[in-house]
């Protein structure tokens, strides 16, 4: 693994560390303020950081205690952008109730002054 690719997988997993801190405020210095999508909690899309703090609000008033995992993150660079592909696993906990959201993301970032920022992110449920 390149360390371009780890310095990506880093950015993911810090980001699932401050959304399961409950802090969406550090979650969204990882996005471009302008940045499009389309999110697993509705259809329409996502246009900048005040749709994308709705969505993460969303899940984090669905339950007592939220968790968010991902794994088998891949990443591939191509024209001076990084695509990360992975899983996900949303945790839900109400009382003695646990609820599993699964799916599938995808997070397309550019890199500005030194910094990797994601401009573009689509995430979808898991259809069994």
């Amino acid at each position: 693994m390149t360390e371009r690719e780890k310095d990506i997988i880093k950015i993911e997993e810090d980001m699932a560390a401050a959304f399961n801190r409950k802090d969406v405020e550090q979650v969204l210095t990882f996005f471009e303020e302008n940045l499009f999508g389309f999110s697993s909690t509705r259809h329409e899309h996502i246009e900048g950081l005040d749709d994308l703090r709705k969505t993460f609000e969303h899940y984090l008033d669905e339950g007592d205690k939220v968790h968010y995992a991902i794994s088998d993150v891949s990443v591939q660079f191509v024209d001076g952008v990084a695509v990360a592909s992975f899983y996900w696993v949303v945790t839900i906990e109400n009382g003695t109730s646990v609820h599993e959201i699964a799916g599938r993301g995808t997070h397309v970032f550019r890199k500005d002054k030194d910094v990797w920022r994601i401009i573009h992110e689509h995430f979808s449920r898991s259809h069994h």
